[in-house]
């Protein structure tokens, strides 16, 4: 927890708010920079070291020993007379998750490209994401201050790898020794006259000034530009604010954070080039039911409508809730309806129920400063909410709402879990719920054909990560076990039989004798059952009895733990006693009938396969493919989306082949692929994974 930390900065207009997600791949700098500019607004008076483990966003173990972030840290701070949110996001494909939710909260992203490292495909998949929600951003980069650094080339990166409107706002001045002394602004035409390099630096002005106002539409400042009028930043400034708004136009700073260089020009473009909540627009929501509602706007006296955006779990608060209110305001000790919808099939089932908010708090990494209120366009922290998961809404108890949950990814990664010792049996449950409560990410299955409690993670970090958390967080020691695909079987051939279970032991005895044929079915036809007895030889009552224990055996196997499947039986005859047969006795029959058709006809052992969609960038198609092939997959097909550079593969592959994929696929794409999938049926399993029952 952050020490010596100022008190919260007061609630504001949503005019004078500014949400900031920081986003890039991991080492990039984020949470540096973010050290940088909590010194800068007087929130910290040192910054921490992600080296250290001492920063004040990144507190988790995890975090501490890997060096990066794996979840989303928030600071609230004041500057110029503005409440700024800093949203600092996790720059791993594993955490895309965490991401999502830090653009949700966010009206803005600074987006932090190494000066050293420049641009990979994953940060151009970071700046898709961005894109894909209309996303206004800022390039900011980093670590120009060391010796690798090649600030022109990263520019260069950026315009090619990024796309168009990406405008160089800073030259950077050196000393003799090559270390950094200052940032010339292109904004300021005095700071540029006179150096080396000024025809480079007119060039990059003129382009930079004609990026602004095409894309601000400002006509008036057009013609004075073209008239030759020499404009100043003031001229440009309110124009700036309405380009980058617009999602098109992207300015690109510099900065070196543990010197501070930079930092101050940051916080002036956030203050007075990024959009408030009032220009960014708020989500679209209807009601629980469905049924539609009025749109929102960002008014304090408007009707409350608030998003939970994180969730995690104190070992001392209790439950905290992270919540970006758009509509409305939000006030301690206030009744609110909390809704969660649309999440069923990851284990949050859809809930509506009402309750009474305890204090609010403004975040400062772990540390939860009060607050009188939050107003739209704010973010704050409340504890204790109880029912509220990660994704719900929060509205006024009499006018209830609800906001649709943003895209998610689905995790494809199962990991099999299980109590490292029996004290931890009981409490594994309920930390499993919380972890799935603060995650959307994360689903939890109890798999009926194995048994097995499977943790479906989004990729191996993700996965060590939710490991750590119910170790150190929920105080649960949890096993991890391979992962068991369930094979099954199915007659190799047809049969027919008859099948006697008759047994005398004094009293009413069991007799039944049934005559059944059994040949395999199609794909995915399960157990099919029919009858076709003539003359009663088998009473009608017991024809359920037969198919009812033909059922149960198929479920249970035949002598190990693989369930038969796909197989056509017909009852065509049999004998029945008018005393000693009954139900039970039936049932057995129809159970033995099945084992003995499998005795006759042989038997096949099925694999699950699956169908499969993978989207990486069009570069990596013929790795995927290669990599598929070798995973004994058939590729059915493929497209591209021009637009977005952008592939789809799609095959089919045996399921046991999918254990290890999610990694294997990050790393041909460099943690630019995603797959999805949709069971498919049963085929024959070869020899290799042919296990004995």
């Amino acid at each position: 927890m952050p020490k010596d930390t100022t008190p919260a900065p007061a609630p504001r207009p949503p005019e004078q708010v500014r949400n900031v997600a920081l986003v890039g791949r991991s080492g990039a700098g984020k949470t540096t920079l973010a050290e940088a500019m909590l010194v800068a607004t007087g929130a910290l008076p040192r910054p921490g070291r992600v080296e250290d483990g001492t920063t004040c966003l990144d507190t988790e173990d995890v975090e501490i020993r890997q060096r990066r972030s794996v979840s989303l840290g928030v600071a609230t701070v004041e500057h110029a007379g503005r409440r700024i949110t800093l949203l600092d996001t996790p720059g791993a494909p594993d955490f895309v998750g965490e991401l999502r939710a830090g653009l949700r909260a966010a009206d803005a992203a600074v987006f932090v490209v190494s000066a050293v490292n420049g641009v990979d495909a994953t940060t151009v998949a970071l700046w898709q994401e961005c894109a894909a929600v209309g996303m206004p951003r800022a390039v900011v980069l980093t670590q120009i201050d060391r010796p690798q650094a090649d600030v022109e080339e990263a520019v260069q990166l950026c315009q090619v790898q990024l796309g168009e409107g990406v405008f160089p706002v800073h030259l950077v001045d050196r000393a003799p020794d090559g270390s950094v002394r200052d940032l010339v602004s292109l904004l300021d035409p005095a700071a540029t006259a006179g150096r080396a390099g000024e025809d480079e630096a007119d060039r990059l002005r003129s382009e930079l000034i004609e990026g602004i106002i095409g894309e601000s539409e400002d006509e008036v400042l057009m013609e004075r530009y073209l008239a030759g009028d020499q404009l100043v930043q003031a001229d440009l400034i309110a124009d700036l604010e309405t380009a980058v708004a617009r999602g098109h136009f992207h300015p690109v700073l510099c900065s070196a954070p543990p010197s501070g260089v930079g930092v101050d020009a940051l916080l002036e473009l956030v203050v007075a080039g990024f959009p408030s909540p009032c220009e960014h627009g708020c989500p679209p929501v209807t009601r629980p039911d469905g049924a539609a509602a009025p749109a929102l706007t960002c008014d304090p006296d408007g009707p409350l409508v608030a998003e939970v955006v994180k969730t995690t779990t104190d070992p001392y608060v209790g439950r905290v809730s992270l919540v970006r209110v758009f509509s409305g305001t939000l006030r301690p000790d206030a009744a609110v309806h909390v809704s969660g919808h649309g999440l069923a099939e990851r284990g949050h089932p859809d809930h509506d129920v009402d309750e009474r908010i305890g204090a609010l708090s403004s975040p400062l990494g772990t540390a939860l400063r009060l607050v009188p209120a939050c107003p739209a366009g704010d973010v704050c922290a409340i504890g204790r909410l109880t029912s509220a998961e990660t994704g719900d809404t929060l509205s006024s108890p009499d006018d209830p709402r609800l906001v649709p949950p943003w895209q998610l990814p689905t995790p494809q990664l199962p990991v099999a879990v299980e109590a490292a010792s029996r004290g931890d049996d009981d409490r594994l449950a309920t930390a499993l719920a919380r972890l799935v409560a603060e995650d959307p990410t994360v689903r939890l299955e109890r798999r009926p054909d194995t048994g097995q409690l499977l943790l479906w993670c989004v990729g191996e970090a993700h996965a060590e990560v939710l490991l750590e958390r119910l170790r150190t967080r929920h105080g649960v020691s949890v096993a991890t076990v391979p992962v068991r695909v369930p094979l099954v079987e199915t007659l190799a051939g047809a049969a027919r039989v008859t099948a006697r279970h008759v047994k005398q032991s004094g009293g009413h005895g069991q007799y039944a004798v049934v005559v059944v044929e059994g040949e395999p079915g199609p794909p995915g036809s399960g157990i099919v059952f029919e009858q076709r007895i003539v003359g009663g030889t088998v009473p009608s009552q017991f024809h359920g009895s037969v198919e009812k224990g033909i059922r149960a055996q198929a479920e249970r196997g035949l002598g190990g733990d693989r369930a038969v499947v796909d197989v056509h039986v017909t009852l065509v005859d049999g004998k029945a006693h008018s005393v000693d047969s009954s139900d039970a006795a039936f049932q057995s029959a129809g159970a033995l009938a099945l084992r003995e058709i499998a005795a006759a006809a042989g038997t096949r052992v099925l694999e699950p396969w699956c169908e499969v969609a993978v989207e990486v960038p069009g570069e990596y198609v013929g790795a995927v493919m290669s990599d598929l092939s070798s995973r004994r997959a058939r590729v059915t097909g493929s497209d591209t989306d021009p637009g977005q550079g952008l592939a789809t593969v799609r095959a089919e592959v045996p399921e046991i082949e999918l254990l290890g994929y999610p990694g294997a696929l990050r790393s041909i794409t460099h943690g630019t692929g995603s797959f999805t999938r949709r069971p498919l049926g049963h085929e024959p399993a070869p020899a290799s994974v042919t296990v004995p029952a």
